[in-house]
């Protein structure tokens, strides 16, 4: 498996980890959903920054 995917598991774990938390305070569903989605998109965001493979530097 390429490091994105295990980061991406691993961060939606963490998500339904934070949502399943979440639900036991006694959060409405609408909060866990907003909670869920700005989550996934953190985990994308910087699933995609810290994955990506850097390209050498030019030689002059």
């Amino acid at each position: 498996m390429s490091a994105t995917v295990i980061y991406l598991i691993g961060f939606c774990l963490f998500t339904l980890g934070v949502a399943y938390g979440a639900h036991l305070m006694g959060l409405s569903e609408r909060w866990i959903t907003t909670i869920v989605l700005i989550l996934l998109g953190l985990g994308i965001f910087t699933a995609a920054t810290r994955t990506r493979h850097r390209e050498p530097p030019a030689e002059h």
